[in-house]
Protein backbone atom coordinates (compact mmCIF):
# COMPACT_ATOMS: atom_id res chain seq x y z
CA UNK A 1 0.00 0.00 0.00
CA UNK A 2 1.86 3.18 -0.99
CA UNK A 3 2.60 5.76 1.20
CA UNK A 4 -0.55 8.23 0.22
CA UNK A 5 -3.18 6.43 0.86
CA UNK A 6 -2.26 5.10 4.26
CA UNK A 7 -1.49 8.89 5.46
CA UNK A 8 -4.81 9.99 3.88
CA UNK A 9 -7.00 6.83 5.39
CA UNK A 10 -5.04 7.66 8.94
CA UNK A 11 -6.10 11.22 8.32
CA UNK A 12 -9.51 10.91 7.84
CA UNK A 13 -10.32 7.73 9.87
CA UNK A 14 -8.66 9.92 13.17
CA UNK A 15 -10.08 13.07 11.85
CA UNK A 16 -13.59 11.59 11.74
CA UNK A 17 -13.47 9.32 15.22
CA UNK A 18 -12.22 12.19 17.13
CA UNK A 19 -14.80 14.88 15.57
CA UNK A 20 -17.55 12.50 16.53
CA UNK A 21 -15.64 12.34 19.70
CA UNK A 22 -16.33 15.95 20.13
CA UNK A 23 -12.85 16.26 19.91
CA UNK A 24 -12.30 20.59 18.93
CA UNK A 25 -11.70 20.65 15.34
CA UNK A 26 -8.14 22.13 15.44
CA UNK A 27 -6.58 19.39 17.68
CA UNK A 28 -8.37 16.58 15.96
CA UNK A 29 -6.41 18.12 12.43
CA UNK A 30 -3.20 18.23 14.96
CA UNK A 31 -3.08 14.51 16.21
CA UNK A 32 -4.54 13.16 13.22
CA UNK A 33 -1.39 14.81 10.82
CA UNK A 34 0.82 14.16 13.20
CA UNK A 35 -0.18 10.29 13.45
CA UNK A 36 -0.50 10.26 9.56
CA UNK A 37 3.42 11.01 9.01
CA UNK A 38 4.48 8.27 11.62
CA UNK A 39 4.98 5.47 8.94
CA UNK A 40 7.44 7.57 7.62
CA UNK A 41 8.97 9.52 10.16
CA UNK A 42 10.79 9.22 13.78
CA UNK A 43 8.00 10.22 16.01
CA UNK A 44 10.31 12.99 18.02
CA UNK A 45 11.01 14.28 14.57
CA UNK A 46 7.45 14.16 13.48
CA UNK A 47 6.17 16.35 16.50
CA UNK A 48 9.18 18.36 16.56
CA UNK A 49 8.42 19.52 13.04
CA UNK A 50 4.69 19.63 13.86
CA UNK A 51 5.51 22.04 16.27
CA UNK A 52 7.58 23.86 13.92
CA UNK A 53 4.62 24.09 11.15
CA UNK A 54 2.72 25.75 13.58
CA UNK A 55 4.83 28.47 14.39
CA UNK A 56 5.95 29.13 10.92
CA UNK A 57 2.15 28.42 9.39
CA UNK A 58 0.79 31.68 11.55
CA UNK A 59 4.33 33.63 11.17
CA UNK A 60 2.63 35.43 7.96
CA UNK A 61 2.56 39.28 7.82
CA UNK A 62 -0.61 39.41 5.61
CA UNK A 63 -2.31 37.13 8.67
CA UNK A 64 -2.53 40.75 10.44
CA UNK A 65 -5.65 41.04 8.23
CA UNK A 66 -7.82 38.86 9.79
CA UNK A 67 -7.94 39.82 13.58
CA UNK A 68 -7.89 43.73 12.32
CA UNK A 69 -11.21 42.72 9.94
CA UNK A 70 -12.44 41.05 12.55
CA UNK A 71 -12.16 44.11 15.36
CA UNK A 72 -13.31 46.08 12.51
CA UNK A 73 -16.78 44.21 11.62
CA UNK A 74 -17.42 43.45 15.58
CA UNK A 75 -17.04 47.57 16.12
CA UNK A 76 -19.62 47.90 13.22
CA UNK A 77 -21.55 45.44 14.34
CA UNK A 78 -22.13 47.03 17.73
CA UNK A 79 -21.86 50.79 16.29
CA UNK A 80 -25.76 51.04 14.68
CA UNK A 81 -25.21 50.82 11.48
CA UNK A 82 -27.98 47.98 10.94
CA UNK A 83 -30.95 50.45 10.96
CA UNK A 84 -29.19 52.90 8.45
CA UNK A 85 -28.16 49.92 6.27
CA UNK A 86 -32.12 48.81 6.50
CA UNK A 87 -33.16 52.19 5.68
CA UNK A 88 -31.19 52.48 2.59
CA UNK A 89 -32.47 48.83 1.55
CA UNK A 90 -35.91 49.96 1.86
CA UNK A 91 -35.23 53.07 -0.46
CA UNK A 92 -33.82 50.67 -3.02
CA UNK A 93 -36.20 48.29 -2.86
CA UNK A 94 -39.38 50.65 -2.99
CA UNK A 95 -43.03 48.84 -3.41
CA UNK A 96 -41.94 45.85 -4.92
CA UNK A 97 -43.73 42.69 -3.37
CA UNK A 98 -42.66 41.74 -0.73
CA UNK A 99 -40.32 44.48 -0.48
CA UNK A 100 -39.77 43.79 3.22
CA UNK A 101 -37.96 40.46 2.48
CA UNK A 102 -36.06 42.40 -0.45
CA UNK A 103 -35.02 44.62 2.15
CA UNK A 104 -33.78 41.73 4.43
CA UNK A 105 -31.39 40.88 1.43
CA UNK A 106 -29.56 43.97 0.38
CA UNK A 107 -29.35 44.94 3.92
CA UNK A 108 -27.62 41.73 4.63
CA UNK A 109 -25.67 42.13 1.18
CA UNK A 110 -24.23 45.45 2.83
CA UNK A 111 -24.02 44.61 6.61
CA UNK A 112 -22.58 41.24 5.55
CA UNK A 113 -19.59 42.67 3.43
CA UNK A 114 -18.85 45.28 6.11
CA UNK A 115 -18.94 43.26 8.92
CA UNK A 116 -17.44 40.57 7.34
CA UNK A 117 -19.99 37.58 8.94
CA UNK A 118 -23.15 35.76 7.69
CA UNK A 119 -23.93 35.14 11.73
CA UNK A 120 -23.72 38.99 12.50
CA UNK A 121 -26.06 39.63 9.41
CA UNK A 122 -28.29 37.01 10.15
CA UNK A 123 -28.73 38.18 13.66
CA UNK A 124 -28.79 42.00 13.00
CA UNK A 125 -30.90 42.22 9.93
CA UNK A 126 -33.65 39.06 11.30
CA UNK A 127 -33.89 40.76 15.13
CA UNK A 128 -34.51 44.00 13.36
CA UNK A 129 -36.99 43.62 10.11
CA UNK A 130 -38.20 39.99 11.68
CA UNK A 131 -40.74 42.08 13.91
CA UNK A 132 -41.29 44.57 11.26
CA UNK A 133 -42.55 41.64 8.75
CA UNK A 134 -44.66 40.37 11.24
CA UNK A 135 -46.11 43.27 12.32
CA UNK A 136 -47.00 43.90 8.20
CA UNK A 137 -48.84 40.41 8.21
CA UNK A 138 -45.54 38.48 6.76
CA UNK A 139 -45.25 34.52 8.09
CA UNK A 140 -42.74 34.55 10.11
CA UNK A 141 -41.38 31.59 8.71
CA UNK A 142 -40.97 33.04 5.25
CA UNK A 143 -39.25 36.31 6.76
CA UNK A 144 -36.55 33.46 8.51
CA UNK A 145 -36.23 32.23 5.11
CA UNK A 146 -35.49 35.29 3.47
CA UNK A 147 -33.02 36.27 5.93
CA UNK A 148 -31.39 33.33 6.32
CA UNK A 149 -30.29 32.76 2.68
CA UNK A 150 -28.96 35.82 1.76
CA UNK A 151 -26.91 36.43 4.75
CA UNK A 152 -23.87 34.52 3.59
CA UNK A 153 -23.84 36.89 0.50
CA UNK A 154 -21.42 39.01 2.72
CA UNK A 155 -18.77 36.40 3.07
CA UNK A 156 -18.59 36.47 -0.65
CA UNK A 157 -18.50 40.71 -1.13
CA UNK A 158 -15.38 41.45 0.48
CA UNK A 159 -13.93 42.60 2.88
CA UNK A 160 -13.58 38.85 3.48
CA UNK A 161 -11.36 36.93 6.31
CA UNK A 162 -12.06 33.51 4.49
CA UNK A 163 -10.91 34.93 1.16
CA UNK A 164 -7.59 35.92 2.84
CA UNK A 165 -7.21 32.36 4.41
CA UNK A 166 -7.51 30.85 1.13
CA UNK A 167 -4.73 33.45 -0.44
CA UNK A 168 -2.44 31.97 2.51
CA UNK A 169 -3.19 28.25 1.97
CA UNK A 170 -3.32 28.58 -1.83
CA UNK A 171 0.28 30.06 -2.02
CA UNK A 172 -0.14 33.48 -1.87
CA UNK A 173 -3.13 33.96 -4.63
CA UNK A 174 -3.74 37.94 -4.48
CA UNK A 175 -6.02 39.02 -1.63
CA UNK A 176 -6.91 41.94 -4.18
CA UNK A 177 -8.14 39.65 -7.35
CA UNK A 178 -9.97 37.46 -4.55
CA UNK A 179 -11.60 41.02 -3.21
CA UNK A 180 -13.02 41.74 -6.69
CA UNK A 181 -13.67 38.07 -7.90
CA UNK A 182 -16.51 37.98 -5.27
CA UNK A 183 -18.01 40.72 -5.85
CA UNK A 184 -20.50 39.29 -9.04
CA UNK A 185 -20.54 35.70 -7.48
CA UNK A 186 -22.33 37.27 -4.50
CA UNK A 187 -24.36 39.76 -5.96
CA UNK A 188 -25.76 36.82 -7.77
CA UNK A 189 -26.46 34.72 -4.98
CA UNK A 190 -28.80 38.07 -3.44
CA UNK A 191 -30.52 38.26 -7.03
CA UNK A 192 -31.25 35.09 -7.37
CA UNK A 193 -33.44 34.64 -3.77
CA UNK A 194 -34.57 38.48 -4.39
CA UNK A 195 -36.85 36.15 -7.82
CA UNK A 196 -37.84 33.63 -5.32
CA UNK A 197 -38.95 36.11 -2.79
CA UNK A 198 -40.83 38.26 -5.83
CA UNK A 199 -42.61 35.17 -6.44
CA UNK A 200 -43.54 33.85 -3.45
CA UNK A 201 -44.90 37.60 -2.27
CA UNK A 202 -46.64 38.09 -5.39
CA UNK A 203 -48.69 34.68 -4.72
CA UNK A 204 -49.08 35.40 -1.15
CA UNK A 205 -49.61 39.33 -1.68
CA UNK A 206 -47.26 40.82 0.64
CA UNK A 207 -46.48 44.58 -0.50
CA UNK A 208 -45.08 47.49 1.20
CA UNK A 209 -46.46 49.66 3.07
CA UNK A 210 -44.26 52.84 3.31
CA UNK A 211 -43.59 55.57 0.98
CA UNK A 212 -40.52 57.91 1.58
CA UNK A 213 -40.72 61.71 0.73
CA UNK A 214 -38.00 63.05 -0.95
CA UNK A 215 -36.81 64.65 1.90
CA UNK A 216 -36.57 61.19 4.03
CA UNK A 217 -34.92 59.65 1.05
CA UNK A 218 -31.99 62.00 1.08
CA UNK A 219 -31.93 62.16 4.92
CA UNK A 220 -31.49 57.90 4.78
CA UNK A 221 -29.05 58.26 2.47
CA UNK A 222 -26.76 61.09 3.77
CA UNK A 223 -27.03 58.39 7.10
CA UNK A 224 -25.77 55.38 5.32
CA UNK A 225 -23.43 56.97 3.34
CA UNK A 226 -20.61 56.89 5.93
CA UNK A 227 -21.12 53.15 6.50
CA UNK A 228 -20.39 52.60 2.58
CA UNK A 229 -17.76 54.69 2.81
CA UNK A 230 -16.07 52.11 4.55
CA UNK A 231 -16.27 49.60 1.85
CA UNK A 232 -15.18 52.14 -0.70
CA UNK A 233 -11.74 53.28 1.11
CA UNK A 234 -10.90 50.20 2.06
CA UNK A 235 -11.62 47.84 -1.27
CA UNK A 236 -11.12 50.88 -3.24
CA UNK A 237 -7.69 52.02 -1.10
CA UNK A 238 -6.37 48.12 -1.55
CA UNK A 239 -7.52 47.99 -5.44
CA UNK A 240 -5.86 50.89 -6.21
CA UNK A 241 -2.61 49.69 -4.78
CA UNK A 242 -2.58 52.69 -1.90
CA UNK A 243 -2.46 49.88 0.94
CA UNK A 244 -1.98 46.76 1.59
CA UNK A 245 -5.30 43.91 2.49
CA UNK A 246 -2.94 44.05 5.78
CA UNK A 247 -3.20 47.78 6.21
CA UNK A 248 -6.70 47.82 4.85
CA UNK A 249 -7.66 46.32 7.65
CA UNK A 250 -6.20 48.69 10.28
CA UNK A 251 -7.57 51.57 8.38
CA UNK A 252 -11.16 49.82 8.48
CA UNK A 253 -10.67 49.56 12.32
CA UNK A 254 -9.54 53.41 12.56
CA UNK A 255 -13.08 54.09 10.41
CA UNK A 256 -14.68 52.07 12.36
CA UNK A 257 -14.11 53.64 15.46
CA UNK A 258 -13.99 57.09 14.52
CA UNK A 259 -17.33 56.59 12.91
CA UNK A 260 -18.92 54.24 15.72
CA UNK A 261 -17.51 56.59 18.53
CA UNK A 262 -17.88 60.29 17.77
CA UNK A 263 -20.12 60.51 14.86
CA UNK A 264 -23.16 57.70 15.21
CA UNK A 265 -22.26 57.85 19.15
CA UNK A 266 -23.76 54.32 19.21
CA UNK A 267 -20.97 53.10 21.29
CA UNK A 268 -18.61 54.18 24.15
CA UNK A 269 -15.11 54.01 25.20
CA UNK A 270 -16.35 51.71 28.18
CA UNK A 271 -17.56 49.29 25.46
CA UNK A 272 -14.24 48.55 23.43
CA UNK A 273 -12.45 46.54 26.27
CA UNK A 274 -15.39 44.28 25.68
CA UNK A 275 -15.46 44.59 21.86
CA UNK A 276 -11.27 43.39 22.18
CA UNK A 277 -11.97 40.67 24.38
CA UNK A 278 -14.73 38.49 21.67
CA UNK A 279 -12.47 39.76 18.83
CA UNK A 280 -8.73 38.12 20.66
CA UNK A 281 -11.26 35.10 21.01
CA UNK A 282 -12.33 34.36 17.34
CA UNK A 283 -9.04 35.72 16.41
CA UNK A 284 -7.30 32.90 18.45
CA UNK A 285 -9.23 30.39 17.24
CA UNK A 286 -8.95 31.05 13.69
CA UNK A 287 -4.90 31.78 14.18
CA UNK A 288 -4.94 28.27 15.75
CA UNK A 289 -6.72 26.76 13.24
CA UNK A 290 -4.60 27.58 10.81
CA UNK A 291 -1.63 27.34 12.61
CA UNK A 292 -2.43 23.46 12.94
CA UNK A 293 -4.01 23.08 9.97
CA UNK A 294 -0.20 24.00 8.30
CA UNK A 295 1.09 20.48 9.84
CA UNK A 296 -1.72 18.83 7.22
CA UNK A 297 -0.81 20.78 4.51
CA UNK A 298 3.06 19.65 5.30
CA UNK A 299 2.24 15.85 5.69
CA UNK A 300 0.08 15.94 2.56
CA UNK A 301 2.84 17.92 0.43
CA UNK A 302 5.51 14.93 1.69
CA UNK A 303 3.36 12.33 1.29
CA UNK A 304 1.79 13.18 -2.23
CA UNK A 305 -1.84 13.05 -1.10
CA UNK A 306 -2.81 16.10 -3.73
CA UNK A 307 -1.21 14.00 -6.58
CA UNK A 308 -2.93 10.56 -5.63
CA UNK A 309 -6.62 12.74 -4.86
CA UNK A 310 -5.74 13.78 -8.21
CA UNK A 311 -4.90 11.11 -10.11
CA UNK A 312 -7.87 9.29 -8.62
CA UNK A 313 -10.36 12.04 -9.50
CA UNK A 314 -8.67 12.17 -13.13
CA UNK A 315 -8.99 8.35 -13.52
CA UNK A 316 -12.73 8.86 -13.02
CA UNK A 317 -13.44 11.01 -16.04
CA UNK A 318 -10.80 13.42 -17.83
CA UNK A 319 -13.85 15.90 -18.80
CA UNK A 320 -13.55 18.66 -16.72
CA UNK A 321 -17.02 19.14 -16.69
CA UNK A 322 -17.40 16.23 -14.45
CA UNK A 323 -14.84 16.44 -12.23
CA UNK A 324 -15.75 19.76 -11.51
CA UNK A 325 -19.45 19.34 -10.37
CA UNK A 326 -18.30 16.17 -8.62
CA UNK A 327 -15.96 17.93 -6.49
CA UNK A 328 -18.53 20.53 -5.93
CA UNK A 329 -20.86 17.47 -4.45
CA UNK A 330 -17.97 17.10 -2.10
CA UNK A 331 -17.44 20.70 -0.63
CA UNK A 332 -21.12 20.74 -0.44
CA UNK A 333 -21.38 17.86 1.90
CA UNK A 334 -18.31 18.80 3.43
CA UNK A 335 -20.20 22.32 4.06
CA UNK A 336 -22.51 20.40 5.97
CA UNK A 337 -20.64 19.46 8.16
CA UNK A 338 -17.54 21.60 8.82
CA UNK A 339 -17.26 24.75 9.15
CA UNK A 340 -15.85 27.22 6.46
CA UNK A 341 -11.89 27.99 8.07
CA UNK A 342 -11.03 24.33 8.49
CA UNK A 343 -12.66 23.24 5.30
CA UNK A 344 -10.98 25.76 2.95
CA UNK A 345 -7.54 25.17 4.90
CA UNK A 346 -7.81 20.79 4.29
CA UNK A 347 -9.75 21.32 0.83
CA UNK A 348 -7.38 23.74 -0.78
CA UNK A 349 -4.27 21.89 -0.91
CA UNK A 350 -6.04 18.82 -2.20
CA UNK A 351 -8.49 20.29 -5.06
CA UNK A 352 -6.74 22.74 -6.33
CA UNK A 353 -4.03 21.20 -8.02
CA UNK A 354 -6.56 19.44 -9.99
CA UNK A 355 -8.69 22.22 -10.95
CA UNK A 356 -5.30 23.76 -12.19
CA UNK A 357 -4.53 21.23 -13.89
CA UNK A 358 -7.50 21.10 -15.66
CA UNK A 359 -6.96 24.94 -16.59
CA UNK A 360 -8.74 26.81 -13.63
CA UNK A 361 -7.55 29.82 -12.69
CA UNK A 362 -6.63 29.75 -8.85
CA UNK A 363 -8.84 33.25 -8.28
CA UNK A 364 -11.88 31.29 -9.84
CA UNK A 365 -11.20 28.23 -7.63
CA UNK A 366 -11.37 29.86 -4.65
CA UNK A 367 -14.57 31.79 -5.31
CA UNK A 368 -15.84 28.19 -5.94
CA UNK A 369 -14.75 26.71 -3.17
CA UNK A 370 -16.02 30.00 -1.14
CA UNK A 371 -19.69 29.61 -2.24
CA UNK A 372 -19.52 26.01 -1.94
CA UNK A 373 -18.26 26.54 2.15
CA UNK A 374 -21.05 29.71 2.26
CA UNK A 375 -23.86 27.37 1.34
CA UNK A 376 -22.75 25.16 4.28
CA UNK A 377 -23.18 27.73 6.61
CA UNK A 378 -27.05 27.64 6.19
CA UNK A 379 -27.49 23.74 6.13
CA UNK A 380 -27.94 21.77 9.29
CA UNK A 381 -26.40 19.92 10.98
CA UNK A 382 -23.20 22.38 11.31
CA UNK A 383 -24.91 25.62 9.68
CA UNK A 384 -24.39 28.66 11.84
CA UNK A 385 -26.35 31.25 9.90
CA UNK A 386 -29.25 28.49 9.60
CA UNK A 387 -29.24 28.46 13.81
CA UNK A 388 -29.35 31.94 14.64
CA UNK A 389 -31.55 32.94 11.62
CA UNK A 390 -34.08 30.56 13.58
CA UNK A 391 -32.82 31.44 16.84
CA UNK A 392 -33.53 35.50 16.28
CA UNK A 393 -36.80 34.29 14.00
CA UNK A 394 -38.36 32.77 16.67
CA UNK A 395 -39.16 29.95 14.41
CA UNK A 396 -38.50 25.98 14.31
CA UNK A 397 -35.96 24.47 12.07
CA UNK A 398 -38.03 21.94 10.41
CA UNK A 399 -40.49 24.88 9.27
CA UNK A 400 -37.73 26.95 7.80
CA UNK A 401 -36.03 24.22 5.95
CA UNK A 402 -39.07 23.23 4.20
CA UNK A 403 -39.55 27.05 3.09
CA UNK A 404 -35.45 27.09 2.50
CA UNK A 405 -35.20 24.11 -0.54
CA UNK A 406 -36.58 26.44 -3.11
CA UNK A 407 -33.86 29.28 -1.84
CA UNK A 408 -31.25 26.25 -2.19
CA UNK A 409 -32.07 25.38 -5.56
CA UNK A 410 -32.07 29.12 -6.45
CA UNK A 411 -28.40 29.32 -5.13
CA UNK A 412 -27.09 25.90 -6.59
CA UNK A 413 -27.86 27.39 -10.03
CA UNK A 414 -26.07 30.82 -9.56
CA UNK A 415 -23.61 27.93 -8.03
CA UNK A 416 -23.07 26.28 -11.15
CA UNK A 417 -22.71 29.29 -13.48
CA UNK A 418 -19.94 30.27 -11.21
CA UNK A 419 -18.23 27.04 -11.79
CA UNK A 420 -18.93 27.05 -15.51
CA UNK A 421 -18.54 30.38 -16.33
CA UNK A 422 -14.87 31.70 -15.03
CA UNK A 423 -15.56 35.28 -16.30
CA UNK A 424 -17.90 36.14 -13.64
CA UNK A 425 -15.30 35.54 -11.03
CA UNK A 426 -12.36 36.91 -13.24
CA UNK A 427 -13.90 39.53 -15.00
CA UNK A 428 -13.47 41.92 -12.97
CA UNK A 429 -10.33 41.06 -11.81
CA UNK A 430 -9.00 41.02 -15.32
CA UNK A 431 -10.22 44.05 -15.83
CA UNK A 432 -7.79 45.55 -13.03
CA UNK A 433 -5.18 43.98 -14.05
CA UNK A 434 -4.73 40.87 -11.56
CA UNK A 435 -5.08 38.10 -14.57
Amino acid sequence: MNTALVSGLIILVLLVIMLLAGVPIAVALGISSVCAILPVMDTSVAVLTGAQRIFSGISVFSLLAIPFFILAGNIMNKGGIAVRLINLAKLITGRAPGALAQTNVIANMLFGAISGSGTAAASAMGSIIGPIEKDEGYDPNFSAAANIATAPTGLLIPPSNVMITFSLVSGGTSVAALFMAGYIPGILWGLACMVVIYFIAKKKGYRAKTKFTFKEAMKIILQALPCLLLILIVIGGIIGGIFTATEGSVVAVVYSLVLSLFFYRSISLKDLPKIFKESAEMTGIIIFLIGVSSIMSWVMAFTNIPTAVSNGLLAISSNKIVIFLLINVILLIVGTFMDMTPACLIFTPIFLPVCTALGMNPIHFGIMLIFNLCIGTITPPVGTTLFVGVKVGKVKIETVFRQLLIYFAAIFVVLMLVTYIPQLSLWLPSLMGYV
